[in-house]
C-alpha cells in the first residue's frame, strides 16, 4: 500500500517512538473535536498508516472497520471504543508487565 506519509516519519509515530492508540489520539482535537463522527473520522484519516509494533503497519481504516459505535461523545469514549476494537481485532499490541 502506498501511504500518504512515512509511518516513521515526523507525521507518523514521530521516528518509531510512538505506537497504535497513540498515534491516533494525536489526529484529534480534545477541546473542539467531539463530538466526533466515526465516518468523518475515517474519511479524513482513513488511509493513513498506524504503526502496532516494530514489523506491523495497519491503516486508521483497517482499525476502525472493528468499531461499533458511529459517534464518540469525547476523547475518553473514543479511546474505549477504540481499544475494546483494536483488542478483538488482534491489533492491541500492549503488554502490561505483572506488577503493573
Amino acid at each position: 500500500m502506498d501511504w500518504p506519509h512515512d509511518p516513521d516519519g515526523e507525521e507518523g509515530s514521530e521516528g518509531m517512538r510512538k505506537y497504535g492508540q497513540a498515534i491516533l489520539a494525536k489526529k484529534l482535537d480534545e477541546e473542539e473535536g467531539f463530538p466526533l463522527s466515526k465516518a468523518d473520522f475515517v474519511e479524513e484519516h482513513g488511509d493513513e498508516p498506524i504503526r502496532l509494533n516494530h514489523e506491523r503497519v495497519v491503516s486508521v481504516d483497517d482499525i476502525f472497520e472493528h468499531v461499533e459505535e458511529d459517534e464518540f461523545e469525547d476523547i475518553v469514549a473514543f479511546h474505549k471504543a477504540v481499544g475494546r476494537a483494536m483488542r478483538s481485532a488482534g491489533m492491541w499490541e500492549v503488554e502490561l508487565s505483572k506488577g503493573a
